[in-house]
């Protein structure tokens, strides 16, 4: 049984829509029954529109799997028989601490209590709880339904076998897991994300390029090659491997890159000029934003089936 922690969330929905399309038996645990109504509403729409749509993920029909997922109000009933446990509460490392100080005392010694977190460190998090070996961060990208990497990081205490067990797991369910070998600020992902919006945002500002082009620099070029490959492969291709690529273009590199300004403030009159650029494309209306989100995880789903059609072929 796998249990997810939901504050009726994004995160949570996408999770149990994942686990119970990998054939597993899903507990939706929140302490509002309201908001597990509603979250089964919205899951199930999700699950049948797929369903129409050709893009429903797993062996199972829809119904299957809507079958798989039940609701709990109660922590305790929600925990019994669990193997896993997800937690996708808010970005709030005293709520998460609360959650899993409640987890650490009513649970086995046999069950992963894995975190959705995308920056708390496992040790802020996991600090101090006697079940310490078994817990992790299982950080998802955002919709994790459509986006399948899942970066699996552990506390310093973290017992091995729970990496191994949360990354066998996660390959079983058709994620695409990465194993961090410790603990840094921000992740893999984010670090990456931020060293593009770094240089993306001071380009900007420095009136190098409109926000428009900027994005339209990384959507139909680095996106591109980015789907498939990584930069590491990237350079590896792009010479005659990465020994010749460092040879041919090192120096330049280290030129460029000694020009990259510090780390932006993210403020003020740069924030007003990509403001106003990215409202006239997408008015900040919620209707217009839920429009544009939901155009993007449609590109996203073609994205995924084209790429499982790819590494079939």
């Amino acid at each position: 049984i796998f249990i997810y922690f939901l504050f009726s969330g994004l995160i949570g929905r996408s999770w149990a829509m994942v686990f119970a399309a990998g054939g597993f038996k899903v507990k939706l645990y929140d302490i509002a029954q309201q908001q597990l109504t509603s979250a089964l509403e919205i899951i199930r729409k999700q699950v049948k529109d797929m369903e129409k749509s050709g893009f429903l993920k797993g062996a199972l029909s829809a119904e299957q799997q809507l079958a798989l997922i039940s609701v709990c109000t109660d922590l305790k009933a929600a925990v019994e028989g669990a193997t896993f446990i997800q937690e996708c509460t808010p970005e709030n490392l005293e709520l998460k601490r609360k959650i899993f100080g409640q987890l650490d005392l009513i649970v086995g010694d046999n069950v992963i209590l894995s975190s959705s977190t995308s920056c708390l460190l496992p040790s802020k998090l996991f600090t101090g709880l006697k079940h310490v070996k078994q817990c992790i961060v299982s950080h998802p990208v955002n919709p994790p339904y459509f986006v399948p990497l899942v970066e699996i990081v552990p506390h310093p205490e973290t017992d091995p076998s729970t990496t191994d067990r949360t990354y066998a797991l996660m390959k079983k369910i058709g994620q695409s897991p990465v194993k961090l070998n410790r603990e840094i600020e921000g992740f893999v992902l984010n670090r990456l994300q931020y060293a593009v919006i770094s240089e993306a945002w001071r380009l900007v500002g420095e009136g190098v390029i409109s926000p428009t082009d900027l994005d339209l620099v990384m959507s139909d070029g680095l996106g591109m090659r980015y789907a498939f490959i990584g930069p590491l492969e990237t350079m590896h291709l792009n010479a005659e491997g990465i020994s010749n690529y460092c040879e041919r273009y090192s120096e330049g590199m280290k030129l460029v890159l000694n020009t990259f300004g510090p780390v932006p403030e993210f403020s003020g009159e740069i924030v007003q000029k990509v403001n106003q650029a990215m409202s006239e494309k997408i008015p900040v209306v919620p209707k217009m934003l839920d429009a544009r989100r939901k155009w993007r995880d449609d590109c996203l789903t073609g994205l995924a089936k084209l790429k499982a059609q790819m590494k079939s072929d």
